[in-house]
């Protein structure tokens, strides 16, 4: 098998997936198309949600009570 027969193979397998993806993005830009002014906008980061600090504390309380009770019921699997 030569190397030049290699090539050529993996040339053409590119190329078919070339079409794939041509014929995927013309899908998408007809759909973008229909959906008019709504689609053709820039995207946008989100937004960061932001928790205040009171948040974080009682989130914080929540998980070493959780954390408290695990380790005191191992306490007393083991005793």
């Amino acid at each position: 098998m030569s190397i030049l027969a290699s090539i050529r193979r993996e040339e053409k397998k590119v190329k078919k997936q070339l079409v794939k993806l041509k014929a995927d993005l013309n899908g998408l830009q007809l759909a973008a198309k229909a959906l008019g002014k709504s689609a053709s906008r820039d995207l946008t980061r989100a937004k960061k949600r932001v928790l205040s600090a009171a948040g974080r504390a009682k989130i914080s309380k929540a998980a070493k009570k959780r954390w408290a009770k695990i380790r005191s019921e191992a306490k007393k699997a083991v005793a």
